[in-house]
């Protein structure tokens, strides 16, 4: 970003004014409002290995007068791939029959309208609420192990405020619920770390007995991958899993495609890879681990 234009943004963040000078005459305008800011990486292609701030070369003051970011790497994935041109396809095939609109402009200028109109205020449980989960973000950004972008302030603490306020509007409510701030927490939680995402331990969500700590603790070194493995073997089963639905969805004696009937079909599909029978079972409870782990996250977001 250019020096001067992150001059003009800064002003514009920090004093909500504008300052215009022509022909000597210098004018002060108000600039409250949203900002919403798109910024393309240095060399165009984001560094996994670097932090946000190195990538697109922000200064800290800006990035931290920001309440979210969002990281959007365009990687080579099969299943993403496959709904994009398929979605494409169906635009210049069908064209406006294509596109399947729920609500009109006009709904949802109303909605937004309306929605503003509302001036939610904090319930003491979710005063409290707020603070606890602030005083969490500030001991994770006090540990070593850390993986936020940039130091947690008090200006992270005013985006949960915002952001609680906004989730409250966009239900109508005139009360901001711990559930508002939960799911604030949620969007805030995950723009502060960084787009590289640490091993994945597939036991760490299961309760176990003091008795089996032994053996839990020698199952959790064969049974903790990496992000990518995670992405890769979960791709290849939504993908199988998509195939499947699209050839038996005009056939209701097929019924759903079973876990066991899942797992046996990507152990075929590794086959070649497996080496030995107790690789056989390792990668056997791992293709189990993973399809719990998306039964639990497709659960959390139905849930909301």
């Amino acid at each position: 970003m250019d020096v001067r234009d992150q001059v003009a943004i800064h002003e514009a963040m920090e004093q909500q004014t504008i300052s215009i000078t022509k022909a000597g005459v210098k004018a002060v305008l108000n600039a409250r409002t949203s900002i919403l800011a798109a910024a393309n990486p240095i060399g165009g292609r984001y560094d996994r290995s670097k932090s946000l701030q190195q990538n697109i070369q922000l200064s800290a003051p800006i990035m931290s007068r920001f309440d979210l970011f969002f990281v959007l790497v365009d990687e080579c994935n099969e299943v993403t791939d496959y709904a994009i041109a398929r979605r494409i396809v169906e635009l210049h095939s069908r064209q406006q029959e294509s596109v399947e609109r729920e609500y009109s402009l006009e709904e949802i200028q109303r909605y937004i309208g309306f929605a503003k109109k509302f001036k939610p205020r904090i319930t003491p449980e979710s005063q409290e609420y707020i603070v606890e989960e602030y005083k969490k973000l500030r001991q994770r950004d006090a540990n070593a192990m850390s993986k936020a972008s940039w130091r947690i302030t008090v200006r992270q603490l005013e985006s949960l405020i915002r952001l609680s306020e906004a989730m409250a509007k966009m239900v109508c409510e005139d009360k901001v619920k711990v559930a508002h701030v939960k799911e604030a927490f949620k969007l805030l939680n995950k723009s502060i770390i960084r787009v590289e995402t640490p091993d994945i331990n597939l036991e760490e969500e299961q309760d176990v007995s003091q008795a089996d700590e032994a053996m839990e603790t020698e199952q959790n070194e064969n049974l903790r991958i990496t992000f990518e493995d995670y992405r890769k073997i979960s791709n290849i089963l939504i993908l199988h899993m998509r195939e499947y639905e699209d050839k038996h969805k005009d056939s209701d004696s097929e019924g759903a495609l079973r876990k066991k009937d899942l797992t046996t079909w990507y152990l075929e599909q590794m086959e070649s890879a497996i080496e030995g029978e107790s690789d056989m079972v390792t990668q056997r409870n791992i293709i189990h681990k993973v399809i719990d782990r998306l039964v639990k996250v497709v659960s959390r977001r139905s849930l909301w």
